[in-house]
């Protein structure tokens, strides 16, 4: 099971949506149209410890964005790159990289590779989705898929194109994710909007929160919490949540070639 490995960086920033939701509910990211993922995206995020409310840099992260080809079909290739500073590292090191191949029609992910190197941990996996007749390859082995499946890093860009302004705060969003040979009905909760400063300034945002499973890092329940632009790009500004010893957050800190004007964004600190 993977509950006992969301200890890395990457993770975070990937929601951890390694969560239960209602199983067998109906799936929620099914038929969407793109809206913001756009060639040539890239978005930086520092990630910070707090233990005795004393904020501490530990790592940085980001997500890039090309168009590109696979087996014939245009796609959008995402890279989410993480790692904890070498200060940091003897305290716990990684150096992680996420990559998926979402067809650019249907949002759907057609290649996942993950490859991680966290303390003395190492692990690495590619999964190949057929959308079409619902099934994964992973390890020489074929899984069966639920409808519209999303990958862990996939799922984040999808979740960006939802319009969120048909739903009401305590609303959740149910999907389903392929991840280490398994698939999670999970789901994230609309909480609303807020005005929220980061490190990088102050915006108007939309606040969700996934429903994360207890592991050894993560508490239980919806404590984590998210926010993202309240604008067309639906950037994410930051994740936040508790830990078993103290808490983390992630801010965004930079951005290049966004699809719209970042109009959320109140003031630059």
């Amino acid at each position: 099971m993977m509950y006992g490995k969301l200890k890395n960086i990457t993770g975070l920033l990937f929601l951890s949506l390694l969560a239960w939701g209602d199983a067998g509910a109906q799936n929620s990211f099914c038929n969407l149209q793109n809206v913001c993922i756009h060639d040539g995206e890239k978005i930086n995020f520092k990630v910070y410890y707090n233990v005795s409310f004393v904020w501490v840099p530990a790592g940085e992260a980001s997500f890039t964005t090309k168009k590109a080809s696979l087996s014939g079909k245009s796609v959008f290739h995402i890279v989410g790159d993480g790692s904890t500073f070498s200060s940091y590292d003897w305290v716990f090191k990684v150096r992680d990289k996420y990559q998926t191949w979402i067809d650019a029609e249907t949002l759907l992910p057609l290649k996942f590779e993950r490859k991680v190197h966290e303390g003395d941990y190492k692990y690495h996996n590619v999964v190949s989705f057929n959308q079409a007749e619902r099934f994964a390859d992973s390890k020489n082995k074929r899984y069966k898929m639920p409808e519209c499946v999303q990958d862990v890093l996939s799922s984040i860009f999808y979740a960006r194109n939802i319009d969120y302004s048909q739903y009401k705060p305590g609303d959740k969003i149910p999907f389903s994710m392929f991840l280490d040979d398994e698939v999670y009905n999970i789901y994230i909760r609309y909480l609303g909007k807020e005005t929220i400063t980061t490190k990088y300034g102050t915006f108007h945002a939309l606040k969700i929160a996934p429903l994360l499973i207890k592991g050894t890092l993560f508490e239980g329940g919806e404590k984590m919490l998210v926010w993202v632009s309240d604008d067309k790009n639906h950037l994410p500004l930051r994740v936040s949540s508790p830990i078993l010893v103290g808490s983390i957050k992630a801010d965004m800190m930079g951005y290049k070639n966004l699809k719209y004007p970042l109009s959320s964004l109140v003031s630059r600190k």
